[in-house]
């Protein structure tokens, strides 16, 4: 090998390392970023008020125009609240609520609403 195609491959893994290092330094600036959010008990109770004006108190919503959140599995609402956030079910509301929350935020309203009694009927395997 010639000392061009040394210096070559020495750079391209050079640039490679540098990259990969960029890389993980902004993942790890976004995932810092988003674990600063709040979403302890005082988030859920802030953030429950704004989800009452549709699902109503407590997750039981008083019209058939909205789902009733109270009672419902937690992996089920978890699941729910991923899919608005991430595109993968469309509703302009719901899209538009969830943005910019974490996946922690996304387990204590689903931990919350799954704890709510619920006029529902929730199968268990007991």
């Amino acid at each position: 090998m010639g000392r061009k195609q040394m210096k070559q491959r020495i750079f391209r893994m050079m640039l490679v390392l540098m990259l990969v290092g960029f890389g993980t330094l902004a993942f790890a600036q976004s995932h810092e970023q988003s674990q600063d959010k709040p979403a302890g008990e005082e988030w859920v109770n802030k953030t429950i008020q704004t989800c009452a004006s549709c699902h109503g108190k407590k997750g039981v919503a008083q019209t058939q125009n909205f789902p009733i959140l109270a009672g419902q599995y937690q992996d089920y609402l978890l699941h729910a609240l991923k899919a608005y956030r991430d595109g993968d079910r469309d509703n302009g509301i719901m899209s538009g609520q969830v943005q910019g929350m974490t996946d922690a935020q996304f387990k204590a309203l689903a931990a919350y609403y799954s704890r709510q009694e619920s006029p529902l009927h929730t199968p268990t395997m007991d």
